[in-house]
């Protein structure tokens, strides 16, 4: 199962690569922003909903952590997802 998983972003990295460092259940990683950034900027603080290592769109603290807590619901894919996350690599 392929999910879309909210985190938060904690740096802002290259404006020319438009990578972030997120905030995804404890695990820090890069992400391209680019997807979202053709709208509008990416921000410290903001929370975005990444999958496959991109940032695919805004979301709000409310519907992130309501996100999030229904990921935590459904059990092993969730942890899957967290798993694949830990072992990506964008630099």
């Amino acid at each position: 199962m392929c999910l879309g998983i909210p985190g938060e972003v904690v740096e802002l990295l290259d404006d020319d690569l438009q990578l972030a460092k997120v905030n995804v259940g404890g695990v820090r990683r890069n992400i391209n922003v680019g997807l979202v950034n053709d709208g509008e900027q990416v921000a410290v603080g903001d929370w975005v909903l990444i999958h496959v290592g991109f940032a695919l769109a805004k979301i709000d603290e409310e519907e992130a952590q309501s996100t999030l807590r229904a990921l935590e619901d459904i059990g092993e894919a969730y942890v899957d997802e967290l798993a694949e996350l830990h072992a990506s690599r964008i630099e």
